[in-house]
């Protein structure tokens, strides 16, 4: 097997889907991956999530998108994973949404 068919095979089996908290940092965006976890004592499941910082090189995520996300090589202190694809879009607002929604909130 080639090590780019290896390099693959690996990419896609650690590859894990979560949603985008973060985008204010240039090419870098927090996903948090949310999970349940079994207690071994007591049997409860309790939630539990981990926080990635991935590198989006297109600035192509926001907020509230829910994206995969596959390890890479270090590119920085924290930032070990990379972006993959977008699986689905947040509802974006528009000007004028955002607009009204801001003139509205000024009034009271």
């Amino acid at each position: 097997m080639s090590n780019d068919a290896q390099s693959t095979r690996n990419e896609l089996t650690s590859a894990r889907t979560g949603h985008v908290v973060s985008d204010k940092r240039d090419k870098t965006r927090t996903v948090e991956i949310q999970f349940l976890q079994k207690l071994p004592k007591y049997g409860k499941y309790v939630r539990q999530r981990s926080v990635f910082h991935v590198h989006d090189e297109q600035n192509a995520s926001r907020i509230g998108d829910i994206v995969e996300i596959a390890p890479c090589r270090p590119l920085s202190k924290t930032k070990s994973w990379r972006l993959v694809r977008i699986v689905e879009e947040a509802p974006r607002e528009t000007k004028a949404e955002a607009g009204a929604a801001a003139a509205a909130g000024g009034e009271g």
